[in-house]
Protein backbone atom coordinates (compact mmCIF):
# COMPACT_ATOMS: atom_id res chain seq x y z
CA UNK A 1 0.00 0.00 0.00
CA UNK A 2 1.16 3.50 -0.83
CA UNK A 3 1.23 6.28 1.74
CA UNK A 4 -1.91 7.81 0.22
CA UNK A 5 -3.77 4.49 0.36
CA UNK A 6 -2.68 3.90 3.94
CA UNK A 7 -3.83 7.38 4.94
CA UNK A 8 -7.20 6.82 3.26
CA UNK A 9 -7.55 3.51 5.09
CA UNK A 10 -6.63 5.08 8.44
CA UNK A 11 -9.02 8.01 8.11
CA UNK A 12 -11.83 5.87 6.69
CA UNK A 13 -11.60 3.54 9.68
CA UNK A 14 -10.99 6.04 12.49
CA UNK A 15 -13.13 9.08 11.68
CA UNK A 16 -16.60 7.42 11.42
CA UNK A 17 -16.05 5.54 14.70
CA UNK A 18 -14.73 8.68 16.38
CA UNK A 19 -17.78 10.71 15.30
CA UNK A 20 -20.28 8.05 16.42
CA UNK A 21 -18.57 7.55 19.79
CA UNK A 22 -18.28 11.31 20.32
CA UNK A 23 -22.02 11.74 19.79
CA UNK A 24 -23.00 8.54 21.58
CA UNK A 25 -20.94 9.35 24.66
CA UNK A 26 -22.37 12.86 24.78
CA UNK A 27 -25.85 11.34 24.70
CA UNK A 28 -24.93 8.95 27.50
CA UNK A 29 -23.79 11.88 29.65
CA UNK A 30 -27.42 12.97 29.57
CA UNK A 31 -29.06 9.53 29.80
CA UNK A 32 -26.85 7.86 32.41
CA UNK A 33 -28.14 9.78 35.47
CA UNK A 34 -31.71 9.06 34.35
CA UNK A 35 -30.89 5.35 34.14
CA UNK A 36 -29.20 5.28 37.55
CA UNK A 37 -25.73 4.86 36.01
CA UNK A 38 -23.74 7.13 38.32
CA UNK A 39 -20.44 6.43 40.07
CA UNK A 40 -20.45 8.03 43.52
CA UNK A 41 -17.24 8.96 45.40
CA UNK A 42 -15.94 6.39 47.88
CA UNK A 43 -12.82 5.67 49.90
CA UNK A 44 -11.31 3.45 47.19
CA UNK A 45 -12.01 5.95 44.38
CA UNK A 46 -10.10 9.04 43.34
CA UNK A 47 -12.95 11.19 41.98
CA UNK A 48 -14.75 13.53 44.39
CA UNK A 49 -18.00 14.27 42.55
CA UNK A 50 -20.73 11.91 41.27
CA UNK A 51 -19.88 11.05 37.66
CA UNK A 52 -22.06 9.34 35.05
CA UNK A 53 -21.17 5.85 33.93
CA UNK A 54 -22.26 4.52 30.55
CA UNK A 55 -19.37 5.75 28.43
CA UNK A 56 -18.91 2.12 27.43
CA UNK A 57 -22.17 2.35 25.48
CA UNK A 58 -20.68 5.24 23.52
CA UNK A 59 -17.60 3.14 22.70
CA UNK A 60 -19.82 0.20 21.73
CA UNK A 61 -21.92 2.44 19.48
CA UNK A 62 -18.82 3.77 17.73
CA UNK A 63 -17.56 0.26 16.93
CA UNK A 64 -20.83 -1.50 16.12
CA UNK A 65 -22.30 1.51 14.29
CA UNK A 66 -19.26 1.83 12.05
CA UNK A 67 -19.27 -1.84 11.12
CA UNK A 68 -23.02 -1.77 10.58
CA UNK A 69 -22.55 1.09 8.10
CA UNK A 70 -19.74 -0.87 6.45
CA UNK A 71 -21.93 -3.97 6.21
CA UNK A 72 -24.68 -1.93 4.57
CA UNK A 73 -22.21 -0.45 2.10
CA UNK A 74 -20.89 -3.91 1.19
CA UNK A 75 -24.44 -5.19 0.67
CA UNK A 76 -25.30 -2.27 -1.62
CA UNK A 77 -22.07 -2.68 -3.59
CA UNK A 78 -22.73 -6.39 -4.00
CA UNK A 79 -26.29 -5.73 -5.21
CA UNK A 80 -25.25 -3.07 -7.72
CA UNK A 81 -22.05 -3.74 -9.64
CA UNK A 82 -21.89 -0.15 -10.89
CA UNK A 83 -21.36 1.00 -7.30
CA UNK A 84 -18.03 -0.83 -7.21
CA UNK A 85 -16.60 2.16 -9.11
CA UNK A 86 -16.93 4.09 -5.84
CA UNK A 87 -14.60 1.66 -4.05
CA UNK A 88 -10.91 2.74 -4.04
CA UNK A 89 -8.72 0.71 -6.39
CA UNK A 90 -6.56 -0.75 -3.63
CA UNK A 91 -9.62 -2.01 -1.75
CA UNK A 92 -11.40 -3.81 -4.61
CA UNK A 93 -9.24 -6.97 -4.53
CA UNK A 94 -10.07 -7.32 -0.83
CA UNK A 95 -13.87 -7.14 -1.14
CA UNK A 96 -14.31 -10.90 -1.43
CA UNK A 97 -12.10 -11.50 1.60
CA UNK A 98 -13.98 -8.90 3.62
CA UNK A 99 -17.30 -10.53 2.71
CA UNK A 100 -15.91 -13.89 3.90
CA UNK A 101 -14.88 -12.39 7.25
CA UNK A 102 -18.12 -10.55 8.04
CA UNK A 103 -19.85 -13.50 9.73
CA UNK A 104 -16.87 -13.96 12.06
CA UNK A 105 -16.84 -10.23 12.73
CA UNK A 106 -20.50 -10.10 13.77
CA UNK A 107 -20.15 -13.17 15.97
CA UNK A 108 -17.28 -11.46 17.78
CA UNK A 109 -19.22 -8.20 18.06
CA UNK A 110 -22.18 -10.16 19.47
CA UNK A 111 -19.88 -11.74 22.06
CA UNK A 112 -18.48 -8.31 22.90
CA UNK A 113 -22.02 -6.98 23.24
CA UNK A 114 -22.86 -9.73 25.72
CA UNK A 115 -19.86 -8.69 27.82
CA UNK A 116 -20.81 -5.02 27.47
CA UNK A 117 -24.29 -5.82 28.82
CA UNK A 118 -22.73 -7.86 31.63
CA UNK A 119 -20.62 -4.85 32.61
CA UNK A 120 -23.60 -2.52 32.26
CA UNK A 121 -25.59 -4.72 34.65
CA UNK A 122 -22.71 -4.62 37.12
CA UNK A 123 -22.50 -0.83 36.78
CA UNK A 124 -26.22 -0.47 37.48
CA UNK A 125 -27.03 -3.15 40.04
CA UNK A 126 -23.75 -4.76 41.07
CA UNK A 127 -23.05 -8.41 40.33
CA UNK A 128 -21.10 -10.97 42.30
CA UNK A 129 -17.61 -11.79 41.08
CA UNK A 130 -18.75 -15.38 40.49
CA UNK A 131 -21.36 -14.26 37.93
CA UNK A 132 -18.94 -11.91 36.22
CA UNK A 133 -16.09 -14.41 35.97
CA UNK A 134 -18.35 -17.29 34.91
CA UNK A 135 -19.83 -15.20 32.10
CA UNK A 136 -16.42 -13.98 30.95
CA UNK A 137 -15.03 -17.51 30.81
CA UNK A 138 -18.14 -18.83 29.05
CA UNK A 139 -18.05 -16.15 26.35
CA UNK A 140 -14.28 -16.51 25.87
CA UNK A 141 -14.49 -20.31 25.64
CA UNK A 142 -17.39 -20.18 23.17
CA UNK A 143 -15.43 -17.83 20.90
CA UNK A 144 -12.18 -19.81 21.08
CA UNK A 145 -13.70 -23.25 20.52
CA UNK A 146 -16.35 -22.34 17.93
CA UNK A 147 -14.62 -19.67 15.82
CA UNK A 148 -11.91 -21.11 13.55
CA UNK A 149 -8.33 -19.86 14.01
CA UNK A 150 -9.14 -17.79 17.08
CA UNK A 151 -6.39 -18.90 19.38
CA UNK A 152 -2.84 -18.12 20.42
CA UNK A 153 -0.03 -19.12 18.09
CA UNK A 154 2.60 -20.66 20.34
CA UNK A 155 3.83 -23.40 17.97
CA UNK A 156 2.45 -26.15 20.20
CA UNK A 157 0.49 -28.90 18.48
CA UNK A 158 -1.90 -29.37 21.39
CA UNK A 159 -5.27 -27.71 20.57
CA UNK A 160 -6.66 -28.24 24.07
CA UNK A 161 -3.65 -26.45 25.59
CA UNK A 162 -3.55 -23.52 23.15
CA UNK A 163 -7.33 -23.22 23.51
CA UNK A 164 -7.05 -23.01 27.29
CA UNK A 165 -4.29 -20.39 27.02
CA UNK A 166 -6.43 -18.39 24.61
CA UNK A 167 -9.40 -18.35 26.99
CA UNK A 168 -7.15 -17.26 29.86
CA UNK A 169 -5.64 -14.54 27.65
CA UNK A 170 -9.05 -13.10 26.80
CA UNK A 171 -10.25 -13.12 30.42
CA UNK A 172 -6.93 -11.65 31.62
CA UNK A 173 -7.14 -8.70 29.22
CA UNK A 174 -10.81 -8.07 30.03
CA UNK A 175 -9.94 -7.74 33.70
CA UNK A 176 -6.69 -5.88 33.04
CA UNK A 177 -8.51 -3.02 31.33
CA UNK A 178 -11.21 -3.15 33.99
CA UNK A 179 -8.56 -2.68 36.68
CA UNK A 180 -6.95 0.17 34.73
CA UNK A 181 -10.20 2.12 34.75
CA UNK A 182 -9.33 4.01 37.94
CA UNK A 183 -8.30 7.50 36.78
CA UNK A 184 -9.55 9.97 34.20
CA UNK A 185 -8.43 8.95 30.72
CA UNK A 186 -6.32 6.02 31.92
CA UNK A 187 -7.97 2.82 30.66
CA UNK A 188 -9.28 4.44 27.48
CA UNK A 189 -5.90 6.02 26.75
CA UNK A 190 -3.98 2.80 27.33
CA UNK A 191 -6.45 0.92 25.11
CA UNK A 192 -6.05 3.57 22.38
CA UNK A 193 -2.25 3.26 22.48
CA UNK A 194 -2.42 -0.54 22.50
CA UNK A 195 -4.91 -0.75 19.64
CA UNK A 196 -2.95 1.81 17.64
CA UNK A 197 0.35 -0.04 17.99
CA UNK A 198 -1.24 -3.38 17.18
CA UNK A 199 -2.84 -1.85 14.08
CA UNK A 200 0.59 -0.52 13.07
CA UNK A 201 2.05 -4.01 13.41
CA UNK A 202 -0.72 -5.38 11.16
CA UNK A 203 -0.06 -2.71 8.50
CA UNK A 204 3.73 -2.85 8.62
CA UNK A 205 4.31 -6.58 9.08
CA UNK A 206 3.29 -8.58 5.97
CA UNK A 207 0.74 -11.34 6.25
CA UNK A 208 2.62 -14.68 6.27
CA UNK A 209 -0.02 -16.10 3.89
CA UNK A 210 0.01 -13.20 1.40
CA UNK A 211 2.32 -10.35 0.39
CA UNK A 212 0.02 -7.59 1.66
CA UNK A 213 -0.84 -6.20 5.10
CA UNK A 214 -3.53 -7.69 7.34
CA UNK A 215 -6.24 -5.17 6.54
CA UNK A 216 -9.11 -6.95 8.30
CA UNK A 217 -7.47 -7.04 11.74
CA UNK A 218 -5.89 -3.61 11.23
CA UNK A 219 -9.27 -2.13 10.28
CA UNK A 220 -10.90 -3.73 13.31
CA UNK A 221 -8.30 -2.17 15.60
CA UNK A 222 -8.46 1.23 13.91
CA UNK A 223 -12.24 1.37 14.29
CA UNK A 224 -11.79 0.58 17.98
CA UNK A 225 -9.09 3.29 18.18
CA UNK A 226 -11.42 5.87 16.65
CA UNK A 227 -14.23 4.95 19.01
CA UNK A 228 -11.91 5.23 22.01
CA UNK A 229 -10.73 8.66 20.85
CA UNK A 230 -14.33 9.84 20.66
CA UNK A 231 -14.93 8.62 24.20
CA UNK A 232 -11.69 10.14 25.51
CA UNK A 233 -12.85 13.62 24.53
CA UNK A 234 -15.45 13.29 27.30
CA UNK A 235 -13.21 11.27 29.63
CA UNK A 236 -10.22 13.64 29.65
CA UNK A 237 -9.50 15.25 33.04
CA UNK A 238 -11.74 16.28 34.66
CA UNK A 239 -13.82 13.42 33.29
CA UNK A 240 -17.45 14.11 32.43
CA UNK A 241 -18.22 10.39 32.13
CA UNK A 242 -16.58 7.03 32.88
CA UNK A 243 -16.57 3.98 30.60
CA UNK A 244 -17.56 1.73 33.50
CA UNK A 245 -17.37 -2.05 33.44
CA UNK A 246 -19.47 -2.01 30.27
CA UNK A 247 -16.68 -0.21 28.43
CA UNK A 248 -13.69 -1.97 29.97
CA UNK A 249 -15.17 -5.43 29.31
CA UNK A 250 -15.98 -4.55 25.69
CA UNK A 251 -12.61 -2.92 25.02
CA UNK A 252 -10.56 -5.64 26.72
CA UNK A 253 -12.40 -8.36 24.82
CA UNK A 254 -11.97 -6.66 21.44
CA UNK A 255 -8.25 -6.09 21.89
CA UNK A 256 -7.81 -9.67 23.10
CA UNK A 257 -9.59 -11.24 20.11
CA UNK A 258 -7.76 -8.92 17.70
CA UNK A 259 -4.43 -10.25 18.99
CA UNK A 260 -5.69 -13.80 18.43
CA UNK A 261 -7.02 -13.11 14.92
CA UNK A 262 -3.72 -11.65 13.75
CA UNK A 263 -1.04 -13.71 12.02
CA UNK A 264 2.37 -12.67 13.27
CA UNK A 265 4.47 -15.26 11.50
CA UNK A 266 4.21 -18.48 9.55
CA UNK A 267 4.67 -21.73 11.39
CA UNK A 268 8.07 -22.24 9.75
CA UNK A 269 8.87 -18.55 9.38
CA UNK A 270 12.22 -17.00 10.20
CA UNK A 271 10.67 -14.47 12.59
CA UNK A 272 8.69 -16.76 14.85
CA UNK A 273 9.51 -14.43 17.74
CA UNK A 274 7.03 -11.91 16.26
CA UNK A 275 4.27 -13.74 18.14
CA UNK A 276 5.54 -11.87 21.23
CA UNK A 277 4.20 -8.57 19.84
CA UNK A 278 0.90 -8.69 21.81
CA UNK A 279 2.83 -9.43 25.00
CA UNK A 280 4.92 -6.28 24.46
CA UNK A 281 1.90 -4.09 23.75
CA UNK A 282 0.00 -5.50 26.74
CA UNK A 283 2.99 -5.41 29.10
CA UNK A 284 1.72 -2.49 31.21
CA UNK A 285 -1.89 -3.73 31.65
CA UNK A 286 -0.54 -7.17 32.59
CA UNK A 287 2.03 -5.60 34.94
CA UNK A 288 -0.76 -3.74 36.71
CA UNK A 289 -2.88 -6.92 36.92
CA UNK A 290 -0.09 -9.11 38.29
CA UNK A 291 1.23 -6.58 40.82
CA UNK A 292 -2.22 -5.72 42.16
CA UNK A 293 -3.08 -9.39 42.62
CA UNK A 294 0.27 -9.97 44.35
CA UNK A 295 -0.34 -7.05 46.75
CA UNK A 296 -3.82 -8.29 47.60
CA UNK A 297 -2.68 -11.88 48.17
CA UNK A 298 0.23 -10.74 50.34
CA UNK A 299 -2.15 -8.59 52.40
CA UNK A 300 -4.56 -11.49 52.85
CA UNK A 301 -7.31 -9.75 50.89
CA UNK A 302 -9.66 -11.15 48.30
CA UNK A 303 -8.21 -10.80 44.79
CA UNK A 304 -11.61 -9.41 43.73
CA UNK A 305 -11.69 -6.69 46.40
CA UNK A 306 -11.43 -3.17 44.98
CA UNK A 307 -8.60 -1.04 46.38
CA UNK A 308 -6.16 1.77 45.54
CA UNK A 309 -3.08 -0.38 44.91
CA UNK A 310 -3.03 -0.06 41.14
CA UNK A 311 0.00 1.16 39.20
CA UNK A 312 -1.51 4.64 38.76
CA UNK A 313 -2.47 4.85 42.43
CA UNK A 314 1.04 3.89 43.46
CA UNK A 315 2.51 6.63 41.25
CA UNK A 316 0.24 9.21 42.89
CA UNK A 317 1.30 7.91 46.29
CA UNK A 318 4.90 8.66 45.29
CA UNK A 319 4.05 12.34 44.73
CA UNK A 320 2.94 12.53 41.10
CA UNK A 321 -0.24 14.37 40.26
CA UNK A 322 -3.01 12.31 38.68
CA UNK A 323 -2.36 13.69 35.16
CA UNK A 324 1.37 13.01 35.61
CA UNK A 325 0.64 9.46 36.73
CA UNK A 326 -1.60 8.86 33.70
CA UNK A 327 1.03 10.32 31.36
CA UNK A 328 3.71 8.11 32.93
CA UNK A 329 1.61 5.01 32.29
CA UNK A 330 0.97 6.23 28.71
CA UNK A 331 4.69 6.64 28.03
CA UNK A 332 5.54 3.26 29.52
CA UNK A 333 2.89 1.61 27.36
CA UNK A 334 4.18 3.40 24.25
CA UNK A 335 7.77 2.37 24.99
CA UNK A 336 6.74 -1.28 25.21
CA UNK A 337 4.56 -0.89 22.11
CA UNK A 338 7.53 0.31 20.06
CA UNK A 339 9.24 -3.01 20.77
CA UNK A 340 6.22 -4.80 19.28
CA UNK A 341 6.47 -2.79 16.05
CA UNK A 342 10.16 -3.71 15.68
CA UNK A 343 9.89 -7.42 16.46
CA UNK A 344 9.23 -8.59 12.90
CA UNK A 345 12.21 -6.58 11.60
CA UNK A 346 14.89 -8.15 13.81
CA UNK A 347 16.48 -11.57 14.13
CA UNK A 348 16.28 -13.81 17.18
CA UNK A 349 19.04 -11.97 19.03
CA UNK A 350 17.34 -8.65 18.34
CA UNK A 351 14.06 -10.05 19.64
CA UNK A 352 15.76 -11.18 22.85
CA UNK A 353 17.22 -7.70 23.32
CA UNK A 354 13.84 -6.05 22.72
CA UNK A 355 12.15 -8.32 25.27
CA UNK A 356 14.95 -7.56 27.71
CA UNK A 357 14.34 -3.83 27.21
CA UNK A 358 10.63 -4.32 28.01
CA UNK A 359 11.49 -6.47 31.02
CA UNK A 360 14.10 -4.01 32.29
CA UNK A 361 11.69 -1.09 31.88
CA UNK A 362 9.03 -2.76 34.01
CA UNK A 363 11.61 -4.00 36.53
CA UNK A 364 13.07 -0.50 36.91
CA UNK A 365 9.61 0.93 37.57
CA UNK A 366 8.89 -1.84 40.07
CA UNK A 367 12.16 -1.21 41.95
CA UNK A 368 11.67 2.56 42.07
CA UNK A 369 8.06 2.48 43.19
CA UNK A 370 8.64 -0.30 45.74
CA UNK A 371 11.62 1.49 47.29
CA UNK A 372 9.81 4.82 47.41
CA UNK A 373 6.67 3.32 48.96
CA UNK A 374 8.74 1.58 51.62
CA UNK A 375 10.35 4.89 52.59
CA UNK A 376 6.99 6.66 52.67
CA UNK A 377 5.54 4.04 55.02
CA UNK A 378 8.46 4.21 57.45
CA UNK A 379 7.60 6.11 60.67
Amino acid sequence: MTFRQTLFFLLGSVIPALALALIGTRLMRWLSPRWGLVDHPAARKVHVTPTPLGGGIGIWLGVVGTFAAGQLALTLIGANSSWQELVPDFARPHLAGIHAQMLKLWILLLAGTVLMLLGLSDDRWGLSWQVRMATQFAVAAACVYFIPNLRLTVFIDQPWFTGMLSVLWIVALINSFNMLDNMDGLSGGIATIAAGFLAAVMLIAPNPDSPGPQLFVAGFLLVLTGSLLGFLWHNRPPAKIFMGDAGSYFVGFNIAVATLLASYTGYHGETRHAILAPLCVMAVPLYDLVTVLAIRIRAGQSIFAADKNHFSHRLVELGLTKPQAVLTVYLTTAMCGLAAVLLHRVDTLGAVLLMMIVGCTLSLIAILETTARRKIKQP
